[in-house]
């Protein structure tokens, strides 16, 4: 199997480093195109990877085809490629927020198989989260392989696209709420005497903890294990309270939904 990457990009070229450090693919079965000949050859050194020297002669080479570049670029990228000499057995990956499968699909032949694909920036640390889904053309072997690629940089599920934006949500976008929280609990820290460093570091492994204790207590509910955290009269459930106060939950749920309502606009 021969993987071609349209796109080198921060995301492209952590799902390449996942792939060769995890043996998924050997380095010499990955060929790249980024925004000219010249980058890519670059980039292809850097990532030990090959190069090719346009869209049409990486597309002719593989047999998987990831379309890694902005949103904006790929109708005149699919257009170029969407020739005769195409064929409808190589399967196409998305990775482009925002791009639904039948704004993909309008740029390709009818029966081209595509799937969509939404990883977040915890790509670049081999911790990912993806959503998957494809068009009525793919197979339930092709998600199965597009998920076992993915699971190289984290973790992949199956999802609905009307479910994307939502996953969105939840996985693409909630990092960044996530360093910000991490980022608040720091300077906690440092208004209380702490250094900026050593306060985000007990930050972030405070909250990488309380992650991995919900992944392994799925039969509780985060809300169970916020009782057995809180005694009576406690710090923790003083805590609770001020923030409670403020609508912290709130806050965050409308925060997700703006989150979901602006993905459904950009679609």
């Amino acid at each position: 199997m021969k993987l071609g990457f349209i796109g080198a990009g921060n995301m492209a070229q952590g799902i390449i480093k996942g792939l060769i450090s995890t043996n998924k693919i050997s380095s010499d079965k990955i060929i790249i195109t980024a925004s000219t000949p010249s980058r890519s050859q670059l980039l292809a050194k850097e990532l030990g990877v090959t190069s090719a020297s346009s869209n049409m002669e990486l597309v002719a080479a593989v047999d998987i085809v990831i379309l890694a570049t902005k949103p904006y670029l790929l109708p005149e990228i699919l257009r170029a490629i969407n020739t005769p000499e195409l064929a409808t057995n190589k399967l196409f990956i998305s990775i482009a927020a925002s791009l639904t499968l039948d704004s993909l699909s309008a740029h390709l032949p009818l029966e081209q198989k595509i799937i969509r694909v939404m990883p977040n920036m915890n790509i670049s640390i081999g911790h990912s989260v993806s959503a998957v889904c494809g068009n009525d053309y793919v197979s339930k072997h092709d998600i199965a392989q597009v998920i076992n690629l993915f699971e190289t940089v984290g973790s992949a599920y199956e999802v609905s696209e009307k479910d994307f934006s939502n996953f969105t949500s939840l996985a693409g976008c909630s990092p960044a709420y996530t360093y910000l929280y991490i980022d608040a609990m720091s300077r906690s820290g440092v208004k209380n005497g702490l250094p900026k460093k050593l306060a985000t570091k007990i930050a972030a492994e405070a909250v990488l903890g309380s992650a991995k204790m919900v992944l392994e207590s799925l039969d509780e509910t985060p809300w169970d294990l916020i009782d057995k955290v809180c005694s009576p009269g406690g710090t923790t459930i003083a805590g609770l309270v001020a923030l409670e106060e403020e609508a912290f939950m709130a806050t965050v749920i409308k925060g997700l939904e703006a989150t979901i309502q602006r993905d459904a606009e950009l679609s």
